[in-house]
This record gives C-alpha cells, structure tokens and sequence, in this order.
C-alpha cells in the first residue's frame, strides 16, 4: 500500500479527456514519487476501467481513480484496484455507511480511501459519524462552479479538519500555481491540477504548454 508522509507536499495531474491523450501526456510527466496521476471522472466515464490499465501500463506511481463512488462500496473500490489504480474517492455526500464501507474496503485492499467533499457544506457533519477516517479529505470546489469567480475553495476548513481528523487534506478545482501556492499556504497537503485544453475556460495545466516544464514549476510551488 502506497504510505503518504504528512510532511510532504503532493501534485495530482488529473486527466479528464480520452485514452489517446493519456497515451501522449503520461510519458512526458516526470517520474517522481510526489506526483499523483489521476483518471478523472470524465474519463473513467469516457474509457471505463480500460482507461485505469492504460495509465498503469504508462505510470510507474500513484494512480487515483476518481470514481465518485455514490453506492456499492465494496465493489467499486475492488474493481479500481484491481484494474491498477492505488487510491480511490468516494463522495462525501453518500450515506455514512457507504462511506465506512469505503474505507474499510479500501484498507483491506491496501488502496488509499479519499472522500471528496464536493457540495457538502460543513465537513464536520460528514467526518464526525465515521467509524475511521479516510487517508484523504478532498476539498473541491467543481468545474461547474469554477466558472463562477466569486466561488472559492473554502481553505477555513482546513483547520477545523484537522482538529477533529488525522487524513491529509487535498485542494481540487480549478488551481493554478497561484491557487496551489494558496492552498499550500494554507495547510494543504495535495494539490489537484486538471489538464486543460487551451480553449477551455477552466483553469490547471494547459495541453498546449511543456507539460514537464509546468509540473515541475508547480512542484518547485508546493515544496
């Protein structure tokens, strides 16, 4: 099981788009243990568990699938390890036993458990009833609200987090180097940095620059 250090500072490169992207990008992105791959949402939807082999034939590191698991626990986790991914998220807005049931399955399969905590508004009420804590408390502001400028990561739950939970804290939704430099300062551990097409409007590591230059420009960030 991959072991995250509270100490260290982690970037997540998180991909949204197709397998022929995956198969381009992966390889030009160093190999360094402090740099998470993610198949997003969109492309698990996209590409399937097809789309999580692909990246483990490419990346020799962490893989997160960003499952989102809503319901059926067990079997979601079980199906991203074994198509090759090390850590999963689970929404925070599922029923509590689900979440249990997602961490425990996770630690039995040696795979890191992240809830992610798009939309819930309090964290607490979602941490506070868990059997255990997860490895991973996601603070995500979507890309739906990222549009929205006046929509911001709600770093000010950082601290009361950590008061009550010993996971490390990851920040996603539209960051930048600017947006990683604030979450860093402001206690996070991981930053989340989607791949973007130039065109986009949302905001992370633009397809259309030296993608190795700009990882390391964000490690170098972060550290």
């Amino acid at each position: 099981m991959v072991t995250l250090d509270n100490k260290h500072r982690y970037l997540q490169i998180a991909f949204n788009d197709t397998m022929q992207m995956a198969r381009q990008v992966v390889p030009v992105i160093p190999q360094a243990l402090n740099i998470f791959i993610e198949a997003g949402t969109p492309y698990i939807k996209r590409e399937g568990l097809n789309g999580i082999r692909l990246m483990r034939q490419l990346w020799q590191g962490v893989i997160v699938a960003d499952m989102k698991v809503a319901d059926g626990a067990m079997e979601e986790v079980i199906m991203a390890r074994q198509a090759g991914a090390n850590a999963v998220t689970c929404l925070g807005s599922a029923p509590t036993p689900t979440l249990d049931f997602f961490i425990q399955t996770c630690k039995n399969n040696g795979i890191l458990s992240m809830i992610d905590l798009i939309g819930v508004k309090d964290p607490l009420t979602i941490l506070r009833p868990l059997k255990q804590p997860a490895d991973v408390i996601v603070l995500h502001r979507g890309r739906d609200e990222e549009i929205n400028k006046n929509k911001l990561i709600e770093y000010r739950h950082i601290n009361r987090i950590r008061s009550k939970s010993p996971s490390l804290i990851s920040v996603a939704g539209g960051v930048d180097i600017r947006e990683a430099r604030s979450a860093i300062f402001n206690g996070a551990n991981i930053v989340v940095a989607n791949l973007v097409n130039p065109e986009s409007k949302l905001t992370g590591i633009s397809l259309a620059g030296e993608i190795a230059v700009v990882a390391q420009k964000f490690l170098e960030t972060i550290a």
